[in-house]
C-alpha cells in the first residue's frame, strides 16, 4: 500500500485547491491510500520557537515522514505562494538541516481561475522544496483552470480531457515514487 500525503497551501474552507485535492484523491487508484496534512493550526515560524518546538509542528513534520510522497494543491497569491504553506515548509525544515521533505518525493499541482492558473507559485515551491531537499517531480505540470462545474461537489471530474490529464499526472507521480522507493530498498 502506498500512502500519499496532501497538503492544500491554502486554509480556506471553500478553496478551490481543496476541490482540486478532492478530485485527486477520488482519482488515486486501488492500492493508494492518501491522508490530508493540514497547515492550518501551525503557529508562525520564528526561530525563538525552536528551543521549546511546539507539538504541533512536531506532529507535522511526523505526518509529512510517515507517508511515501506528498502532493502539494497550491493557490497562487501576488505571483507566488501563500504565506500559511510558506510557513508550513519552515516548520518541516527545522530544526535546520532536519528537512522532513528531504529524499521524499513531492508533486505540485494548483488551480486557479485564471488561464496561467498557479504557474508563478508552483515555480516558486518548486525552487523552495528543492532547497529543503525533496524529489521534486517537474513534468508533467499541472496547472488547472477550475471553471464552474469542472469539479463536482462530490469531488468528481466532469471533463473528460482533464480527468485523463490528472489521471496520467497521478499515474507519473506513483511512477516516481515506485522508483524512488526502489532504489531505497
Amino acid at each position: 500500500m502506498t500512502k500519499i500525503g496532501y497538503i492544500v497551501g491554502s486554509i480556506g474552507t471553500t478553496s478551490i485547491n481543496r476541490t482540486l485535492g478532492g478530485a485527486l484523491v477520488n482519482l488515486l487508484p486501488e492500492g493508494v491510500e492518501a491522508v490530508e496534512i493540514p497547515i492550518k493550526q501551525l503557529p508562525f515560524f520564528s526561530t525563538d520557537l525552536e528551543g521549546d518546538f511546539p507539538q504541533v509542528a512536531l506532529d507535522f513534520k511526523e505526518q509529512i515522514e510517515s507517508v511515501d510522497a506528498v502532493i502539494i494543491i497550491t493557490p497562487e497569491y501576488n505571483r507566488s505562494i501563500p504565506g500559511v504553506l510558506k510557513n508550513a515548509i519552515e516548520w518541516a525544515s527545522r530544526p535546520y538541516g532536519n528537512f522532513s521533505f528531504g529524499g521524499r518525493p513531492v508533486a505540485v499541482i494548483g488551480a486557479s481561475q485564471g488561464g496561467i492558473a498557479t504557474a508563478a507559485a508552483q515555480q516558486h515551491l518548486k525552487a523552495i522544496l528543492s532547497h529543503v531537499n525533496a524529489i521534486v517531480m517537474g513534468q508533467p505540470e499541472g496547472f488547472i483552470q477550475l471553471t464552474p462545474g469542472l469539479i463536482s461537489e462530490t469531488g468528481e471530474v466532469t471533463n473528460a480531457d482533464t480527468k485523463a490529464f490528472l489521471e496520467m499526472y497521478l499515474g507519473t507521480f506513483l511512477g516516481l515514487i515506485g522508483r524512488v522507493q526502489k532504489a531505497n530498498a
